[in-house]
Parts: C-alpha cells; sequence; structure tokens
C-alpha cells in the first residue's frame, strides 16, 4: 500500500440493505483500504460491522439505531449477514468482515503509512497484552494513546469530551473502540462528532483475542460459519438467550419481515 491515496477502484462499488441499514464495505481488504484511504486524506469516519446480535439490539435502541444511520461504513460481520447482504444485492458481492480480522492487517498499513492510534477499551490488562503483541508484530506501530473507560450507555457523568479532547491533541489517524455493541457504535458516534479528523472502528473482541485472553474459533469453525457454536459452548448462559434473540431476527430477515421499526431506518 503505497502512495498517499489508494485506487479507487478497490473502494466498493456495490450496496446493499440489510434490516434496513445500508452496507457499504464489501470486503475485509476494501475496509482496510477505505480505512486507510480516508486517514491518508485526514477524512474522519465511523466504521460498524453489521451482525445478528447488532440487529437484534437495535429493535430495542432508538440511539444505536441512531448512531448506525449516521454510521460512515458498514460491512457484514457474521454469515448470516453475508448471505442476506448477498441476497439484497442480487448477487455474491460481499464477504465475511469482522473487527477481528481487521486489526491486525489494518494496523500493519497505518504503521506502514506513518499513521499513529488510539486505543479505547477493552480493559487494562488485555488492552496492556494487546498493545504488546501488537507492537511485536508491527514494530513502527505508533500507539498515540490508550484508555478504558468504564463506560454506561447514557451515563451523563462519564466526560466524552474530554475523550475526545484527548484523541485531537495525541494526533491519532485512527482510534480502535473495543467495548462491545451497542457501548462501541454509541461512543463512537458521539467521539466522531468532536474529532472530524479521526476514523473511528468499533472492533468488538478483538483487542481481547489478540491479547490472548480470549480464544477465537479454530479457521475451519470460522470458515464454515460454526464459529457461534465454539462462542455458546465456551459462555452457555451468557450467550445462550443472546442466540436465541439472533435467530429470531434472522428467521424475520430471511421471511422478508420488517426486524426494526420502519420509521427508525436509514
Amino acid at each position: 500500500m503505497s502512495g498517499s491515496v489508494l485506487p479507487a477502484a478497490i473502494i466498493p462499488l456495490r450496496h446493499a440493505r440489510v434490516a434496513g441499514f445500508g452496507l457499504n464495505v464489501a470486503t475485509v481488504d476494501q475496509a482496510i483500504a477505505l480505512a486507510i484511504n480516508s486517514a491518508a486524506q485526514g477524512k474522519g469516519f465511523t466504521f460498524y460491522t453489521l451482525n445478528l446480535d447488532h440487529v437484534a439490539k437495535l429493535r430495542g435502541g432508538a440511539a444505536f439505531r441512531a448512531a448506525y444511520r449516521r454510521a460512515t461504513f458498514v460491512c457484514a460481520d457474521g454469515w448470516p449477514i453475508v448471505w442476506l447482504a448477498n441476497r439484497a444485492a442480487g448477487r455474491r458481492a460481499f464477504e465475511r468482515a469482522t473487527g477481528a480480522d481487521l486489526v491486525e492487517p489494518l494496523l500493519e498499513a497505518a504503521a506502514e503509512r506513518g499513521f499513529s492510534v488510539y486505543l479505547i477499551g477493552p480493559g487494562p490488562r488485555s488492552q496492556a497484552d494487546a498493545i504488546a503483541q501488537l507492537k511485536r508484530r508491527a514494530p513502527d506501530l505508533v500507539i498515540a494513546g490508550a484508555e478504558t473507560p468504564d463506560v454506561a450507555v447514557g451515563d451523563p457523568r462519564f466526560d466524552r469530551l474530554a475523550v475526545a479532547a484527548r484523541i485531537r491533541a495525541s494526533g491519532a489517524r485512527l482510534c480502535l473502540v473495543s467495548l462491545g455493541a451497542p457501548k462501541q457504535e454509541l461512543l463512537a458516534d458521539a467521539l466522531a462528532a468532536h474529532c472530524p479528523s479521526v476514523g473511528f472502528l468499533c472492533v468488538g473482541a478483538a483487542l481481547d483475542f489478540i491479547a490472548g485472553r480470549a480464544r477465537r474459533a479454530p479457521a475451519w469453525m470460522r470458515n464454515s460459519g460454526l464459529e457461534w457454536l465454539w462462542r455458546l459452548a465456551g459462555e452457555p448462559r451468557r450467550l445462550a438467550t443472546r442466540y436465541i434473540a439472533c435467530v429470531y431476527v434472522f428467521l424475520l430477515l430471511g421471511l422478508g419481515l420488517e426486524a426494526v421499526p420502519a420509521e427508525e431506518r436509514r
């Protein structure tokens, strides 16, 4: 990836709508290209990875829906969303692009370009271990700042303006937010309004995986659409209810029924 701006040919031109929300990033490579291209031009953005859990939470969260409507980039995270996106697009245009798949190649590209990065979350130990691993794999990577705020959704005591000021002062071009949905998307949306030249990418458990504090499913399970089973086996009590909700919204979407309030759609 050389030059100040990446070739326009790798920017996706196909769009699809799932649950009433637009997807405009088709692959991991395109996600990296868009992020680096935007950083090179000093253009801020928000980047979300739509999955069934998000759709389930979008059903009952007006603020979450509003943040998704304002998102600059959205990709398909999870095979059900990929299937739905490709069905909507009328061809096989979208591939699975998760935060966990995106982070390391993105930060390697950022290091090559000399773009510094800011990290928010997940927790102090995971963040410290993740930074150590990232620096080991990309020695030229500059971490301009890092913090692990205790973010409560809608908590007026949380000073987002102070966080935004620290990010701006750091000079970071990119900010990874690893707090889980919908916290990370709501925070990224709020911070982006005050950091117009910073790209905010919501990456879920990616830093926990890099730190070694959470284990991803083996590649064969990820590639065959069975990562959910791996996660459910590891955390059955926490995830059982979530996956029931995911199955419900997938059935609604598969049948062409509304999964989120139509009046709130982008």
